[in-house]
Order: C-alpha cells, then structure tokens, then sequence
C-alpha cells in the first residue's frame, strides 16, 4: 500500500474517536473501522491507527487472494481502498474486479469504480468524490 492510497482512505474515512454511525447505518469508528463497533464506543488515536493498521491488512489480502494479473503499486492501492470501503465480497463480486482481471489498463475500469457511490440505496457525494479519487490514483 503506498503513502498516496492511505492518505486517501484516511482523508476519506476522517479520524472519529467516538462511535458513530455511517450513512448506511453501521457503527464505525476511528478510520472507517466496523468491526466490533458498538453505540458510546470511543478510542484513542493510537487505537485507531492500529484498528487502520489491521483493517488495510484484511483489504490488502483480499485484492492479493482476488487479482490475478500483475497490477502496479497505484492500481494496487486504489483496489485496497475501494476494497477497504466497499468490503472484500463486492471486490470479489464486481465487474471491477472481472474487468482488471482481463485487462489492467481497461480505460472502463474508471466507470466500474464510479458505479459504487451509493451508501444506503443513495447516491452520496463523498462516495463519489472517493470513487474519483480511487480511479484517478489506479489510471495514475
């Protein structure tokens, strides 16, 4: 994972030291982390950096266990924080995946990206702000 793609999950999933829930309505705290979470939970930085630590970690072997071409450190990076956000079973599931699979520099690839911008049946502006930057870090 390169410094570019963690300060992108980073500035995405903004630091909350205090449980709160995601617009699809799932606990989360620290950078984005679910796993565990419940209602009044609270942690310190250092907790949520080694909560980004383990999470980046399950992300990273995921797109390790599911891209089977030879991808660059960017097209890598851009995968773990999509990945990271949109879980390992949508990755696994995806036309993203199947289309990066076939063909690494598939220019299509961009639109697979800005297809999941939506959190709870919504489209969200900051999802789509993300998917961008996740497609213009992955064609970078």
């Amino acid at each position: 994972m390169t410094d570019e793609g963690i300060k992108l999950i980073e500035n995405f999933e903004s630091l909350q030291l205090k449980a709160y829930k995601c617009p699809a309505g799932i606990w989360t705290i620290g950078y984005g982390h679910t796993s565990g979470v419940t209602q009044g939970m609270t942690c310190t930085q250092a907790q949520a950096e080694q909560f980004l630590m383990q999470d980046l970690g399950t992300a990273e072997n995921a797109v390790c266990k599911y891209v089977k071409l030879q991808i660059n450190d960017n097209q890598f990076s851009a995968l773990v924080s999509f990945t990271f956000n949109c879980g390992a079973g949508n990755l696994q599931s995806s036309t993203l995946l199947k289309k990066v699979n076939i063909n690494p520099a598939d220019a299509t690839i961009r639109n697979e990206f800005m297809k999941w911008n939506k959190g709870g049946g919504k489209v969200l502006a900051g999802l789509t702000r993300r998917r961008q930057a996740e497609a213009d870090l992955y064609f970078s």
